[in-house]
């Protein structure tokens, strides 16, 4: 059988002897993984059925048990670098041999850290996991094995790199099929078709709203269809093996005012500023107060309450960003191989880039032209 890891192994050993350095300098002697993403990240193991009860124990020492369902053995065996595992079935109590497999590998009185912020480990499962293992004392490690994939490595930023290319070839769809009289479902599907076929693994689109919507976040396509004069929110949210890019531009529908240009170069204008304030040691505030101040300033909002950058890489729906953000009470600096996307909004318009922070400054993995596009009918 052919294996079809997404990175070499040496990777996810090295990824692995981060998290025993961690445990270790915490006094634990194991963690429960149950973030989607955190068990992809370590161990390779994918699967479209993520959805399902499954987590990565990883010991201070030695290497990791994956515990998931048994019809995912083909995916654990083409994508998982780490042979152990525990396999359940359909009429299997699996909360049971959930805790059976945790004592066998760690012990009954082992402190062990846990992803607590996971949506897989509901109430219900914790609360069998904890009465199945009186004697073993819990740590929350969310945070801490979050923070670990906020830096990138190489390898990680090539494929979001990829996933630019398919965000461009998204957004160019889209202001070709944007137009008087289009239905929003024809525009998404053109959108969806330009991506997958550019190398996305999921369609997207991403957020796409017109009309009234355009004026508020995360709006989806519906039945509505284009009229002349329309705003359309767009924002192109492919994957490459889901490390995400993306990226906004505003679109009118047939017609602009001079003011509506004088809006989009304006917010051009800011988000360069802040773009240009990053790069490693600088703290996240300053960038972030650029966009605040420059758009406040300008009269385009009476209040900025949104984040300006969060963080981007790896990351399984629902999650849609990392967490890490920028806003005016953020404490952290930015450092090389961190990627983020970063946004501007105002009056209906958005514009928004992807960038990796670099040894000297930051790089715009996403390049497609910057302005306020007009669709010809």
């Amino acid at each position: 059988m052919q294996t079809a890891y997404w990175f070499e192994p040496a990777e996810y050993r090295a990824r692995i002897l981060r998290v025993q350095a961690m445990l270790t300098e915490r006094g634990l002697d194991a963690a429960l993984a149950f973030m989607p993403e955190t068990v992809t990240w370590t161990t390779g193991y994918f699967t479209r059925g993520y959805g399902t009860f499954q987590f990565a124990i990883i010991p201070a020492s030695g290497e990791p048990t994956l515990f998931c369902r048994d019809v995912e053995a083909y995916y654990l065996d083409t994508t998982c670098v780490f042979p152990d595992r525990v396999l359940w079935t359909d009429s299997d109590d699996r909360t049971a041999l959930a805790v059976e497999a945790i004592r066998s590998r760690v012990g009954r009185t082992a402190a062990i850290g846990v992803e607590m912020g996971s949506w897989v480990l509901n109430a219900q499962r914790w609360e069998a996991i904890r009465a199945g293992l009186p004697g073993a004392r819990f740590e929350d490690l969310t945070e801490h094995l979050a923070q670990m994939r906020f830096v990138k490595s190489g390898a990680e930023i090539a494929y979001q790199r990829r996933a630019a290319l398919a965000a461009e070839a998204g957004m160019q769809a889209a202001i070709a099929t944007a137009g008087t009289g289009v239905p929003e479902r024809e525009m998404a599907a053109e959108v969806c078709a330009a991506m997958i076929r550019a190398g996305s693994d999921l369609p997207g689109p991403g957020v796409m709203s017109s009309g009234e919507r355009a004026y508020h976040l995360h709006g989806g396509y519906g039945d509505r269809v284009l009229e002349r004069g329309d705003i359309v929110q767009i924002e192109v949210t492919p994957n490459s093996r889901h490390y995400h890019a993306r990226f906004m531009r505003p679109i009118r529908v047939a017609e602009a005012s001079d003011e509506d240009h004088r809006i989009v170069e304006t917010l051009i204008r800011i988000q360069d500023e802040a773009i240009a304030a990053v790069r490693p040691g600088v703290p996240a505030r300053l960038p972030d107060a650029i966009y605040r101040e420059g758009v406040m300033s300008a009269g385009l909002r009476a209040t900025y309450t949104n984040k300006t950058f969060y963080s981007v890489g790896l990351m399984l729906q629902p999650n849609g960003g990392e967490a890490l953000e920028a806003h005016p009470l953020s404490d952290w600096s930015f450092e090389e191989g961190m990627v983020f996307h970063t946004y501007v909004l105002a009056r209906g318009f958005g514009m928004s880039e992807t960038i990796a922070v670099t040894k000297d400054g930051c790089e715009r993995l996403t390049n497609f032209p910057r302005r306020l596009f007009v669709t010809s009918r």
